[in-house]
């Protein structure tokens, strides 16, 4: 009989090239190996092990002129899922993804005021939905949130005006074995663009995020620092705004309310939009003396700010998620000058880039997956699915 050591083991290899093809989409057995330093020998059997297990398939890729069809790596249609949840300020959406990691959007809604509950119902009964149409491949529910987390439970929905969310109802429709994680939509965006977006080519990472206020993670080896409690990042509620400004967190002088559109629309004297990521855009198509004028108040926050976290983190890049890439756009030159005073002097003359994030609105989301494939294809998973299928 194997032990259960053994059977760990066994899998780390395993393990292992579902990290290289869930990185590198679209990649062959061949260029698989090469970078886990197996020959070709181990590579054809350890793919036909998981393929037997029905974890990965091989498949034709789309021919690209003449020549011998390349067949690459891929999620095997009979494997295990994960669906991804993304619950943002003004909507939700729900995917699931293969060990490809790979999402496809299943269902989504909107939601206005505080019908924070009923929108939490639609995404229980659309997970429900999903785990009956995929009973025996369902292993995780991973859930971003634009809000604190800590300890794994939603402490604060600050855009919402909520504290202490029971998400509860969420998994009320599918089995206990089903691993449950949630996270804050910013971190998650940062393990993304650190992962597979626009940072990864670096070891430490600085990823800042604006929906309505603004968040992030610092990323040191494709893994965010969690803090104490799991809720580092709130960069938002740093006093870098105005002190005569109370934040609805209860704090005063939050960096949150300068750099998102309840700053712009503040500066141009309009009513609290109910959707801050949409009345960004909204503006940025007006282009009027004010909205500039409001861009470059906003935008010049936001690259002060940043210097600062630079000066704090050294970071060897910085990436912009949600808003914040559209609002540096609307306000170069602002934002440039704005970063480059706050940084200390020893860093003016090679400041780390600040970098578009390549997964733009779509970062939690994927964030959410990566962070759901991490918990279902350790060695130790891949034992238990093998198991499941044989019992």
């Amino acid at each position: 009989m194997v032990s259960a050591h053994a059977e760990r083991l066994r899998w780390h290899t395993a393990a292992q090239l579902l990290t290289v093809m869930r990185d590198a989409p679209g990649i062959t057995r061949a260029a698989a190996a090469a970078r886990l330093g197996i020959g070709s020998g181990s590579a054809s059997e350890l793919t036909a092990r998981l393929r037997k297990a029905h974890l990965v398939d091989e498949v034709r890729a789309p021919a690209q002129g003449r020549g011998r069809p390349t067949a690459v790596l891929a999620a095997h249609p009979e494997g295990p899922l994960i669906a991804a949840a993304d619950l943002g300020v003004a909507g939700w959406r729900l995917a699931i993804a293969g060990v490809d990691g790979r999402p496809e959007i299943v269902a989504h809604d909107e939601y206005a005021g505080h019908e924070l509950s009923a929108a939490l119902a639609g995404m229980s009964r659309a997970i429900g939905a999903v785990h009956r149409r995929h009973a025996d491949r369902l292993a995780a529910l991973s859930v971003s949130v634009a809000g604190t987390v800590s300890d794994a439970r939603l402490v604060q929905f600050t855009a919402r005006g909520s504290r202490d969310v029971d998400l509860a109802v969420l998994t009320a429709k599918i089995p206990r074995r089903v691993a449950v994680l949630l996270g804050n939509d910013a971190t998650l965006a940062g393990l993304a663009e650190a992962r597979t977006g626009a940072a990864r080519d670096v070891t430490t990472a600085l990823h800042l995020m604006v929906a309505q206020g603004i968040g992030g993670a610092l990323v040191v080896n494709g893994e965010p620092v969690a803090g104490g409690h799991g809720a580092a990042g709130e960069y938002g509620h740093v006093p870098f705004g105005d002190p005569g400004l109370r934040c609805p967190c209860g704090a005063r002088g939050c960096w949150d309310l300068t750099v998102d559109g309840r700053a712009l629309a503040r500066h141009l004297g309009d009513r609290v939009p109910t959707d801050p990521i949409g009345y960004v855009h909204d503006l940025a198509a007006r282009r009027d003396a004010l909205s500039r004028s409001a861009f470059r108040k906003v935008a010049a926050s936001l690259g002060r700010g940043i210097g600062a976290l630079v000066n704090l983190h050294d970071p060897e890049a910085v990436t912009l998620g949600g808003v914040a890439a559209l609002l540096r756009a609307q306000a170069t030159g602002a934002f440039d000058d704005a970063f480059r005073d706050a940084l200390m002097a020893f860093r003016k003359a090679s400041p780390p880039p600040v970098r578009d994030a390549l997964h733009g609105e779509d970062g939690p989301l994927q964030g959410a997956v990566l962070a759901g494939l991490d918990h279902v294809t350790t060695p130790d998973a891949l034992a238990a699915w093998v198991g499941r299928r044989r019992a």
